[in-house]
């Protein structure tokens, strides 16, 4: 199936994951509206919403830049507006915006722990609350979250409890939906990465070092698409790994993945089930 005429809602793609995954669809001659924040270029991040939307219509599909905090209703609400408008409708909501802060308890401030649940599960539930009455209306509706495996242990959570809450609520709005929507043929998955990902972010966190052990975020790219394009009805309530999703679609070479060429040594990303099989 491809997504030629298909329209995403992609929160936070001025860069990373999201961009890879607009960029991915673009090829195909999909629309996508990237609902992000970054209007401005920053000498930290690279990467703005109407960058994004250049690299966007350069791979072959029109893009939309729309400026948009997901923690508000109103913002929220209105980019969904320009995007049907744009459009005429929407097919696919990807949720990849979120907020990191990988620290402990006492380390964690109440402002910080307001922003990852604010952007990570209120933005999450917000973008879902005002698409799907949209998707309904679509032919292969899908809802893709940028979330991990709803893996409760205790070793996920002490090092980073605000995080983990916050990265898990966006994974149990996909366990919710599934079900909720299911008779209404609207798939509700989550995908996440084996490995880091060489992304701004990633960087920050673990500079050069990091990135030099990360797969390209082409690796979720391809995972996504590959989820977006399985029949809505039949493919939902998922909780998929970007590498076994592609072991299942054929892919035997993993290298092309690496950020560093001919690097095989990776750092394995959080809240991966032990007994997830590492295929790539």
């Amino acid at each position: 199936m491809s997504l030629k005429g298909k329209t995403l809602f992609i929160t936070g793609g001025s860069r990373g994951i999201g961009l890879a995954i607009a960029e991915r669809a673009a090829r195909d001659g999909a629309n996508v509206t990237i609902a992000a924040k970054t209007v401005e270029p920053d000498a930290r991040l690279a990467g703005t919403i109407h960058t994004a939307v250049a690299a966007i219509e350069k791979a072959g599909g029109c893009g939309l830049a729309v400026r948009c905090d997901i923690r508000e209703e109103e913002l929220v609400q209105r980019a969904v507006a320009e995007t049907v408008e744009r459009f005429g409708g929407i097919d696919i909501v990807v949720n990849n915006a979120s907020a990191i802060q990988l620290t402990g308890t006492l380390d964690t401030t109440m402002k910080r722990f307001d922003l990852m649940h604010g952007v990570d599960v209120r933005g999450t539930f917000l973008t879902g609350r005002y698409c799907i009455p949209h998707l309904k209306k679509a032919v292969n509706p899908h809802i893709l979250t940028i979330s991990p495996p709803l893996e409760m242990q205790a070793k996920w959570f002490a090092p980073h409890v605000g995080y983990s809450i916050a990265k898990y609520g966006m994974s149990l709005c996909t366990l919710g939906w599934a079900e909720e929507f299911k008779t209404e043929g609207i798939a509700a998955n989550s995908l996440w990465p084996r490995t880091s990902i060489a992304t701004a972010a990633v960087g920050m966190i673990g500079g050069d070092p990091m990135i030099a052990a990360s797969r390209k975020p082409d690796i979720m790219a391809d995972a996504a698409y590959y989820i977006v394009t399985q029949p809505s009805r039949a493919f939902t309530g998922r909780f998929c790994i970007d590498d076994v999703v592609l072991y299942e679609a054929g892919v035997r070479d993993f290298s092309q993945y690496a950020a560093v060429p001919g690097a095989t040594q990776f750092y394995p990303d959080i809240f991966l089930p032990d007994e997830s099989p590492d295929v790539g």
